[in-house]
């Protein structure tokens, strides 16, 4: 599956800013039908980083998130930069 088809766009919180500078984790909005190995390999594929684990939650609204955990060699606020969020 295509990596722009599974990633939606960065879901940015307060919660989720947070989350880029203490658990060296991205937040994204994901199609509900992709898995967390789909995730994986697309954040992989997309940003060039190693992905450590991924979360996946359903909010009450029906939107999938997924939590991006990186590994400690790569640096979840470089990317975030990279992204355009800060």
């Amino acid at each position: 599956m295509d990596p722009y088809s599974i990633i939606i766009k960065p879901h940015l919180t307060e919660k989720s800013m947070n989350a880029i500078d203490q658990n060296n984790e991205l937040t994204f909005v994901i199609r509900r039908i992709a898995d967390k190995e789909q995730v994986k390999s697309a954040i992989e594929e997309l940003y060039e980083v190693k992905v450590k684990g991924v979360n996946t939650q359903i909010t009450s609204r029906g939107i999938k998130l997924a939590y991006v955990k990186l590994s400690e060699e790569d640096i979840a606020e470089d990317i975030a930069v990279k992204m355009g969020v800060f």
